[in-house]
């Protein structure tokens, strides 16, 4: 299906508050950013009156995050022992000092070509001399994306690329790619690998300022790994703020007015967090499908996307939309487990970058997503109550909506909070367009591993990722945890 287009340029926040909140109209495909023409004098009244040039706002922007992109060279031996005599050589890059970073993955240059082996790195803490071990990336991160034959998936930026990693606060690495043994006999005879592989190291930027929520539950009291945790977000659970928090420079520009302006029904523009409703209120405030019967469940609290610190300039300027969302499929995000609760934001901006710089895509993948202690962020631009279009479920992004547990959950347990939360999602979003969280739906795939394009399936309207592809995500211990979720959302609900 063809995406529903809204365009979001020149949008100040006068005008934001007049924005028509229906189904917009056909458009032109979007452009990225980088090729939308902009002058000093041609933003919103907000940068004009601060005479803050074109440039300048770009570097401030900018300085929110970076990325290092650094070329694989060929390996001619394996770098450890361990992976034995006679492998064959891949392509790496041997230990190296590098600015600070908190994530990584690999891309490489056809978005077609599959990577046929594995991805492992290790990393140095920054500031220390301590290396980790050696980490496995995920490889397989093809089936997180577009649909085929969508304008995303079409605009010539896409790159393939592993799932991104977080690795907390480093300043080192050390990376191996191997190829996957054509032949099992003769490790030496090798599938060949991607051609442009590079590394990606990605610096999320600091928080922005503390503002706590009162939505936030408590975080767990836990040991805090190494990596990223000097500031607290806006929203941070157990919030305590440092002494001096570090404050981005606030630039205004019409993306992020755009961004803040399809949710102005819920919160002020401008708002960090979207506060939770009673069901009642949620009842009396929700703009309920046409013919829908009124099971919906209490609105959750949300993060938004100034909340969690996206930097608009990154993504492309329109919103693509759908006709409705049918489903939900509940992905985790393969980043690991090494992180806080607090560090949340900063792995969401990090994963936003990979997307969008590394990955290629329009924007940060998935509609939502769900931390560790149960806090709901808002995933891509458009609206929280909007049926936008996102690139999480390959073949199936049209009329559903996608949510990532961060985290890695094929042999870690998902937290009973992150679990909740979800149901609490889903019973709302769901609701808004009178879905059943119990019951099940017919989809019409767009074409993945699992389905051919046109294929009719039916799925649960709460399905795993697995279910639309061959895929281990969402991890075998929280696709388990679906039937608790569709049970629990269904109450929410009132059914």
């Amino acid at each position: 299906m063809r995406a529903l287009l809204v365009t979001s340029v020149g949008v100040t926040c006068a005008a934001a508050l007049t924005l028509p909140l229906a189904a917009p109209a056909l458009s032109a495909p979007a452009r990225p950013p980088s090729q939308a023409a902009e002058s000093p004098g041609s933003g919103p009244p907000s940068v004009r009156a601060a005479e803050l040039p074109v440039a300048a706002s770009r570097a401030a922007a900018e300085a929110a995050g970076s990325t290092q992109s650094l070329p694989l060279e060929p390996l001619t031996a394996p770098s450890d022992r361990s992976m034995g005599a006679g492998a064959a050589a891949g392509k790496g890059l041997e230990r190296r000092t590098a600015r600070p970073f908190s994530l990584v993955g690999v891309v490489w240059d056809d978005a077609d070509a599959e990577l046929h082996g594995t991805v492992q790195v290790r990393t140095r803490a920054a500031g220390s001399a301590d290396w980790s071990g050696w980490q496995d990336v995920e490889t397989h991160n093809a089936e997180h994306a577009a649909d085929l034959g969508s304008d995303e998936q079409s605009s010539g930026a896409v790159r393939g690329a592993t799932a991104p990693l977080w690795v907390g606060d480093s300043d080192g690495v050390e990376v191996r790619v191997l190829p996957e043994a054509a032949d099992p006999q003769n490790r030496s005879a090798a599938a060949p690998l991607p051609e442009g592989l590079r590394l990606e190291l990605v610096d999320p930027g600091p928080d922005p300022a503390p503002e706590p929520a009162a939505d936030a539950a408590p975080e767990p009291v836990r040991a805090a790994p190494a990596g990223r945790s000097a500031t607290t977000a806006a929203f941070a659970v157990n919030p305590a703020p440092p002494t001096t928090p570090v404050v981005l420079p606030e630039v205004l520009t019409a993306e992020s007015e755009a961004a803040s302006a399809v949710n102005a029904e819920l919160a002020p523009l401008g708002a960090t967090f979207i506060p939770a409703l009673t069901k009642a209120e949620t009842v009396e405030a929700a703009n309920v499908a046409a013919g829908a019967k009124p099971y919906i469940g209490p609105r959750p609290g949300i993060v938004t996307r100034k909340g969690w610190g996206a930097d608009e300039r990154l993504r492309e300027r329109q919103f693509a939309y759908t006709r409705t969302v049918k489903a939900a499929f509940v992905h985790h995000s393969a980043t690991g487990n090494n992180y806080t609760c607090k560090q949340a934001p900063s792995v969401l901006r990090s994963i936003y970058r990979y997307h969008v710089k590394s990955s290629g895509w329009r924007d940060f993948g998935y509609n939502f997503a769900v931390d560790k202690c149960g806090n709901i962020y808002e995933g891509r631009a458009g609206g929280v109550t909007k049926a936008v279009l996102g690139a999480h479920t390959l073949g199936f992004n049209s009329n559903t909506m996608g949510i990532a547990v961060l985290g890695s959950y094929s042999s870690t347990n998902p937290p009973a909070a992150a679990v909740t939360a979800v149901s609490k999602l889903t019973a709302w979003k769901l609701g808004l367009f009178g879905a059943n969280p119990k019951g099940r739906v017919t989809l019409t795939s767009g074409g993945s591993n699992k389905y051919k394009a046109g294929t009719k399936v039916r799925m649960n309207v709460i399905s795993g990722h697995r279910d639309g592809f061959a895929t281990e995500c969402p991890g075998a211990r929280l696709y388990k945890k679906l039937g608790t979720a569709r049970t629990s959302s269904a109450k929410l609900q009132g059914r």
